[in-house]
């Protein structure tokens, strides 16, 4: 059986993949699912982290491995493991985008969803006053992210949900074809997802091929709407 390492998107933390990381352990798989810094139980402040501090705690995780593992990054942590695949591509099995920024090279996560211009998402992020970190409007959670969820669901998030740097956010990644360009990519798209609606998901891995595309009819949180399908799917790669 394989590795799974999971990175969680903006605002959310390891916590995101409680009902998923069940299903893959139970067909035999070794599941990760880390806090990236400043997210979940990890308190460093905010305002210090970048991109860079992201990546290496992904990678921290990697080199611990005894073997390749799948990444799988929801939204945001699309970005990050796109990175993380140009520093350690041996170590990549394959990078799965999951509701997901798969960025080419010199582009960042804020000039994509700029450009989205349906996003809830977007016309809902509130800048801190010293402008380092943004938050989502709390009227807008169930819209942007939760659609299909539960109400015990929301109220998690709800709990749980923490600022989001914003030096990560744009910072564009840095890749080539000879690291980053040889490991297998797969993408999971989300059809009614209002935080990165479906045409930019489909814009994204149009211009960036991934080997598979796999569909899901929920939310921007499909760990939470559809974890049983989001697991086969999974599992098939």
């Amino acid at each position: 059986m394989g590795n799974y390492l999971f990175i969680h998107g903006g605002w959310h933390g390891a916590w995101c993949w409680n009902r998923l990381v069940p299903l893959l352990t139970k067909r035999g798989h070794n599941v990760i699912a880390l806090d990236l810094p400043s997210h979940g139980r990890d308190r460093t402040p905010t305002a210090k982290v970048t991109m860079t501090d992201y990546v290496n705690a992904v990678v921290a995780q990697l080199d611990a491995l005894s073997g390749p593992a799948v990444l799988v990054g929801h939204s945001s942590g699309g970005a990050v493991a796109t990175q993380v695949a140009e520093e350690r591509p041996e170590k990549v099995s394959c990078v799965v985008y999951l509701a997901a920024f798969i960025l080419q090279n010199g582009e960042s996560i804020m000039s994509i969803i700029q450009q989205a211009h349906e996003s809830v998402l977007l016309k809902n992020l509130v800048p801190s006053p010293e402008q380092n970190e943004l938050n989502v409007s709390d009227g807008a959670l169930r819209e942007c992210f939760y659609g299909n969820c539960s109400e015990e669901d929301l109220a998690l998030a709800k709990f749980c949900l923490v600022p989001q740097p914003l030096a990560p956010a744009v910072t564009p990644v840095a890749i080539t074809d000879k690291n980053y360009g040889r490991v297998r990519r797969v993408y999971i798209e989300t059809l009614r997802d209002r935080a990165i609606p479906n045409a930019t998901q489909k814009q994204m891995y149009s211009r960036l091929p991934c080997e598979k595309v796999f569909s899901l009819d929920t939310d921007h949180s499909p760990f939470f709407s559809a974890p049983t399908q989001l697991a086969e799917q999974l599992a098939a790669i």
